[in-house]
């Protein structure tokens, strides 16, 4: 199985109302194997709809997916190849373990259901669990487990068939942040020690950034953008894909007699206009991008309205004429609320203002 393709797939869901909603539209998509490729974006977006359908458990609208040189559908001719059928493994955000089976019972259940001797399934089954650290506990019920555990029989029994694409539908959301951080890496070295395509959907966007070699960014059921996790981040397409990748801050801006202003701010910005800027537009700034100072050093004048103290650095709520920053800085600056300070920018981007009605589908999609 050398790839998975995806041509101009498309999928419609009827809603409420009797109309209709594209919850994925028109993707081409090729994954190759061996990478692992994370879908990314909000609620809605389509992402679960896409990983369903390349498990087959949707069918599709339109367009056609295939396994390596195998279609496993396509819409045109009504061809369908059903989930058993395909060779993929898959885990999903809840643990999904029976908790009348025991571990060793949990992971053997696909191979019993494909009638293997029992030779077989034993050897298979503890092979799967020394891969997941769970070897020693084939007679553990799922209640007497850690969380971790669970989700470590939810792989166990997903690889146990050694399956050429791994389906990963937000497997970590259920675990607390620490787990969550280790799970990544131990996902990682079973993928090294396998050799396995993940196909793996989150919302989560440091999850994404650590796992991922390829990621692609949805957003109303389309691409936004489609790359290695550093492309996205430092070279993103859209406003939309600068906002999800990271903490940020979107502040309108004018211009006024060639110089660019915050709105209600007497003072221009420190920096020059960018080509072809139209007389209203946003500053994207990421927050720790942006240098706070209490002296004047060629700064925007700003003030302190709230300082919060947090692990790896102080944020700072910093207001410039009616808009508020957020400002990430060392632990070493420290100004109190309501003082002046002077910011500024590095590596800002600029788009121009949105109308407000991508927000209101995204929200609209959420609930349908």
């Amino acid at each position: 199985m050398s790839r998975i393709q995806l041509k101009g797939v498309s999928k419609v869901f009827p809603t409420r109302s009797g109309a209709s909603v594209a919850a994925v539209k028109d993707l081409d998509l090729v994954i190759e194997e061996g990478e692992c490729f994370s879908f990314l974006g909000p609620s809605g977006c389509g992402k679960t709809t896409t990983l369903r359908m390349i498990a087959g458990f949707e069918d599709l609208s339109a367009g056609e997916i295939w396994l390596g040189d195998r279609a496993v559908s396509i819409k045109e001719r009504n061809l369908y190849i059903p989930p058993e059928q395909r060779g993929l493994g898959m885990v999903f955000q809840s643990f999904a373990v029976w908790p009348h089976l025991n571990v060793f019972e949990n992971v053997a259940f696909p191979l019993r259901v494909r009638d293997l001797p029992r030779t077989d399934i034993a050897e298979a089954v503890a092979q799967a669990l020394r891969h997941t650290d769970l070897a020693g506990l084939e007679g553990t019920f799922p209640a007497d487990l850690s969380g971790g555990q669970q989700q470590r029989i939810a792989l166990a029994r997903a690889i146990v068939t050694k399956p050429r694409v791994m389906l990963l539908d937000e497997p970590l959301s259920n675990l607390d942040p620490k787990l969550r951080e280790s799970m990544r890496f131990e996902i990682k070295e079973l993928q090294r020690k396998l050799n396995f395509t993940i196909v793996f959907v989150t919302h989560d966007q440091a999850e994404a950034m650590a796992l991922s070699d390829r990621m692609l960014v949805m957003d109303l059921g389309k691409v936004q953008q489609a790359d290695t996790p550093e492309a996205l981040y430092n070279r993103p397409a859209s406003r939309f894909v600068y906002g999800f990748l990271g903490l940020s801050n979107f502040t309108d801006v004018e211009l006024r007699g060639g110089d660019l202003y915050v709105p209600g701010s007497k003072y221009p910005l420190p920096m020059e206009l960018p080509a072809g800027a139209a007389r209203e537009g946003v500053m994207a700034t990421r927050p720790n991008e942006i240098t706070l100072s209490p002296k004047d050093e060629g700064g925007c004048p700003a003030v302190v309205v709230k300082r919060l103290y947090l692990t790896y650095c102080i944020e700072y709520q910093a207001r410039v004429g009616d808009q508020t920053l957020r400002v990430h800085c060392p632990h070493s600056i420290v100004l109190e609320e309501g003082r002046p300070c002077f910011l500024r920018f590095k590596n800002p981007r600029w788009y121009p203002r949105e109308s407000g009605r991508a927000e209101i589908e995204r929200n609209e999609r959420q609930v349908i």
